[in-house]
């Protein structure tokens, strides 16, 4: 039965009356997020960074938990179940960044939002007019001064790797305001000369921030990067919404290391005999030299910077084919684009998934691609496209877009609840472990054969040795050394891609853990769901099933199907 169907209780009323309240103060507060999900009424804000406002943001959302837990959730019916768990956890992780984590206070990353992040979702979709976008711009880059000050008393002891990525990320910001907004003025011409002005002086403001961080703030960042066991436990709860704890997560990871390495072996073997046929057969008993040779070939079939899009968009209609032709799931009627990723966004991986907000009037998605940043070297360029080799790209598209992100938010933007609380508070857990999960069905379904299937396992490494270096950077002192060592002999990384995965972990917290414990709770899932129908089970039946709940954690949706 629908959530529509089931009748309001009292419960209802006032849970539905509260999550409302909620996330219009969500929205008013952080207008940057608001951009992003689609409402578009706060575009000509930025979010406010003194401390007042940080005070006053505390107190409405104790304000907002104490209005909740006076409301009777066993009497509450239909999706207002589960949004009602879904809600109180979302407030006290916010009470929480802001009264303990406190990254305003010593993370200059976390204020990317207002920033570059500002600008460019108001050229990134037609969602209203250009001189109406353009205009918006103006107002946020006007403001760029104020948060700068703000972002600028705010910070106290950085970590220093913290620092040297925010310069970086400074230098980006710069480029796309002074660049950024051609696209829409090349719609709307008269208006270029009206925000120059605004434009200089956010240049200026952004330019004098770089440099304090460079020459003042540097030189004394000397913050722990590591956020310490007892944080780091309490927000991994926060980012996961799992049952998982982590001593159960680091001990599920380590083991699966073991398994999948001997798969990719199994994969590797009649590859090598098929490459290297004049291989001894003790050579072939060494696993990872025979693991690291197949690796190595596949590595040498890559795209460049001039190909790497039209690539991109051949295999995503492949996998699109592949998908309708096995039967697999409902593919979506939404659009997708293949773009080129911008310069400012390259750098970190091939490619990301821009799916819409859940309250964006344009419903396209983008599949964004990235050739190389434009002052990498040819060593460092030829490192990265090993890395992402073709065979590694069919994995990609497949995570990215399809049957991965793109197929699985499409799905979800057509749940309807009474409230919107599982629309804004989307499941990182569910959404990444899905594509996850979507990797191995399509390369267990045979699409792009042993060699893709070598990189979906490659990538199976890759997301295990997340979730341990994610624990064990934060939570049992890692070092340097020992992350490059597990990246590269473990999980046959290049070393580029190792050294950027070592930085974005010291740099991050618990999002690392994501895509492991996603991928196992959706493996765990589909396992009960085999196990309850037996030879009734149904793929196709089922991924649309547990793709119809919108993107709550997994637990949820096992708790929806009767799992």
């Amino acid at each position: 039965m629908s959530s529509a169907a089931v009748a309001a209780s009292a419960a209802d009323v006032a849970f539905e009356k509260l999550a409302g309240e909620c996330i219009e103060s969500l929205l008013v507060d952080t207008p940057e997020r608001a951009t992003t999900l689609g409402d578009h009424r706060f575009d000509a804000r930025l979010s406010d960074y003194s401390p007042a406002a940080i005070a006053t943001r505390v107190a409405t959302l104790r304000r907002q938990l104490a209005a909740l837990a006076k409301i009777d959730s066993t009497t509450l019916t239909g999706a207002n179940r589960t949004d009602a768990r879904i809600l109180q956890l979302h407030l006290e992780a916010g009470v929480f960044e802001l009264t303990e984590e406190r990254s305003h206070e010593w993370n200059p990353l976390s204020y990317a939002g207002s920033l570059a992040n500002s600008i460019y979702p108001l050229t990134s979709r037609d969602f209203a007019p250009a001189a109406q976008r353009l205009r918006n711009a103006k107002a946020r880059l006007e403001a760029m001064p104020r948060v700068i000050a703000q972002i600028r008393a705010n910070l106290k002891n950085p970590p220093r790797i913290h620092t040297e990525t925010a310069i970086q990320q400074t230098a980006g910001a710069i480029a796309l305001v002074r660049t950024g907004l051609d696209p829409l003025f090349a719609q709307a011409p008269a208006l270029k000369a009206e925000l120059a002005p605004a434009q200089e002086a956010a240049v200026a403001a952004l330019t004098a921030y770089r440099e304090w961080l460079e020459k003042e703030l540097l030189p004394r960042a000397n913050g722990e990067f590591r956020i310490g066991a007892e944080k780091f436990r309490r927000k991994l709860r926060f980012a996961l919404d799992s049952d998982l704890s982590p001593e159960q997560i680091l001990a599920r990871a380590e083991q699966e290391l073991a398994t999948v390495t001997e798969a990719l072996y199994v994969t590797a073997r009649p590859l090598h005999e098929k490459y290297f046929p004049g291989a001894a057969a003790a050579k072939r008993a060494d696993r990872p030299a025979v693991i690291r040779a197949v690796l190595d070939r596949l590595a040498e079939t890559h795209a460049d910077d001039a190909t790497i899009v039209p690539r991109a968009r051949e295999l995503t209609d492949l996998a699109t084919a592949f998908v309708r032709e096995k039967n697999l799931m409902t593919v979506p009627t939404t659009p997708l684009r293949i773009i080129v990723l911008p310069e400012f966004q390259r750098g970190v991986a091939v490619a990301y998934c821009e799916s819409p907000g859940a309250l964006e009037p344009n419903g396209e998605t983008f599949y964004k691609v990235s050739p190389t940043p434009a002052n990498w070297t040819p060593e460092r360029k030829q490192s990265f496209y090993r890395e992402y080799s073709d065979y590694m790209l069919h994995d990609l598209s497949v995570h990215e877009a399809m049957p991965g992100h793109f197929l699985q938010v499409a799905h979800s933007n057509r749940f309807k609840a009474p409230t919107l609380v599982r629309a804004v508070f989307r499941s990182g857990t569910f959404i990444e472990g899905w594509a996850v999960y979507a990797e191995r069905v399509m390369a267990e379904a045979g699409f792009g054969g042993p060699e893709v299937k070598m990189q979906q396992l490659k990538m199976r490494l890759r997301l295990l040795i997340n979730a341990i270096l994610d624990q064990k950077v934060h939570m049992a002192g890692m070092t340097e050394k020992e992350g490059l060592d597990l990246m590269m002999n473990r999980g046959f990384q290049e070393e580029g891609e190792a050294v950027g995965k070592w930085r974005r972990a010291c740099q991050s917290s618990t999002q690392l853990s994501t895509y492991f414990v996603g991928g196992v709770e959706h493996d765990d899932l589909r396992a009960a769901a085999e196990k309850r129908a037996g030879a009734t089970f149904d793929l196709k039946r089922y991924h649309d099933t547990v793709l119809s709940f919108g993107s709550p954690a997994v637990k949820y949706v096992r708790v929806e199907m009767g799992l």
